[in-house]
């Protein structure tokens, strides 16, 4: 939306969070953002406000839902030529708007600016992520690992692997009472083996072991409530019993501001998520995305990026009991991942 602002040579108004998503949270964007030094870190690219003017209040306004993934022609033609009816542009969605590719190097480098130089989390959250980070580090080198085993996860992409029919049923009924999601039928099966699923607890703890990360290695699960609870912890902490999460890394007292608030949690595991020596992501959302995305700006974090659709197979030989964990199995998985690790020292 900056990199918009600019091309169609707007005034951007300090956005409104989702109250109504599956999270039901009620954080403002100075909640979770530090919105003075977002404005002023763009002062020279767009100008931004915090709310629309009393003068503006009576305008003419327009609802768009801007194109996915469109160019410069789009926004220097079919939205800028709006301004001519309209003083007020509400983007009624800000996700996927903008063409990755094809744009001028001033456009890219803005977005990056945007993110990660001008987006920084409202200075409790900093605070609190530093703290937590701290006292992840006196463990050792951790590894990040983004476990999105999550309920609105699964019951998004369908994927059922592993759960038991009433879990799976469960699931469903999300999926089919959210307006917002619109693909209601999923095969899961086919989901998983084209590797749209993200990896169980189980299979995450085999792919860092095929890796060969020691059983010793301090792991951050950065996630919200694994759906299914302990249990389904269970073989990943068999191998990695130095598992921490933020309730384990603070007291129920530190945590009492962010309770109750995802949004606010979920910075607190982007703090410990980029500043992890190693993060690996089990699926490939916008956070993991952001996450990534963050580490390359920072230019000196590694990433793993699991290839699920071909672990996946390996998965399954496990489970059949065609093949076995060991250093076949370990070489294989390095080598299918040596292209699959981001790993920059400079930018």
């Amino acid at each position: 939306m900056v990199a918009i602002a600019r091309i169609i040579n707007a005034t951007l108004v300090v956005p409104e969070l989702d109250k109504k998503s599956y999270w039901q949270d009620s954080s403002n964007f100075s909640d979770v953002f530090n919105e003075d030094h977002f404005i002023n870190a763009l002062a020279n690219d767009v100008k931004v406000i915090k709310k629309l003017p009393m003068e503006m209040s009576g305008a003419t306004k327009a609802d768009k839902y801007f194109k996915s993934w469109s160019g410069m022609d789009y926004y220097q033609g079919e939205i800028a030529s709006m301004w001519a009816d309209y003083k007020v542009i509400l983007a009624a969605k800000t996700d996927s708007r903008l063409a990755n590719n094809n744009l001028p190097a001033d456009i890219q480098k803005l977005r990056c600016r945007a993110c990660y130089e001008a987006l920084c989390f409202a200075p409790q959250i900093e605070a609190m992520g530093k703290l937590l980070v701290d006292r992840m580090r006196s463990y050792g080198t951790y590894i990040a690992l983004h476990l999105r085993y999550e309920k609105d996860i699964l019951a998004f992409t369908g994927c059922t692997h592993g759960l038991s029919p009433a879990e799976a049923d469960e699931l469903k009924k999300i999926r089919d009472a959210n307006d917002e999601w619109k693909v209601k039928d999923i095969d899961p099966r086919e989901q998983r083996s084209k590797g749209f699923c993200p990896l169980t607890p189980k299979e995450a703890a085999i792919f860092l072991s095929a890796l060969g990360y020691p059983s010793n290695t301090p792991i951050y699960i950065a996630a919200g409530e694994i759906y299914g609870g302990d249990s389904y912890m269970d073989d990943l902490r068999s191998r990695y019993p130095m598992l921490m999460s933020k309730e384990k890394l603070a007291s129920i007292e530190e945590l009492e501001p962010f309770a109750n608030h995802s949004t606010q949690l979920a910075a607190l595991d982007y703090i410990l998520s980029v500043e992890s020596d190693v993060f690996m992501p089990t699926y490939s959302g916008n956070m993991a995305r952001a996450v990534e995305g963050h580490r390359r700006f920072l230019g000196h974090r590694r990433t793993i990026s699991p290839d699920k659709k071909a672990l996946v197979r390996l998965f399954d030989k496990i489970e059949q009991g065609i093949k076995k964990e060991g250093k076949l199995l370990s070489d294989k998985v390095i080598e299918r991942h040596k292209k699959r690790y981001v790993f920059l020292s400079t930018l």
